[in-house]
């Protein structure tokens, strides 16, 4: 389980750092790899980061818990 957390939050990251470019250079990565937003491949790649985010919801009960 610990190694999905860290793969999700991997995910994350880097579709954190694609949004980045895209608000301030207006550069999608995944869209330039895979030739266009529209693809394929960059559907799976959003779709693989949208999941990702997902699954990290179940991370807030873990950082809220009181120790």
């Amino acid at each position: 389980m610990k190694i999905l957390n860290i793969v999700s939050l991997i995910i994350l990251i880097i579709g954190g750092l694609n949004w980045l470019l895209i608000g301030l250079f207006e550069y999608d990565v995944v869209s330039e790899i895979f030739d266009g937003s529209d693809s394929v491949g960059a559907k799976i790649v959003f779709i693989i980061v949208g999941l990702s985010a997902l699954y990290a919801l179940s991370f807030f009960p873990k950082v809220t818990a009181e120790e």
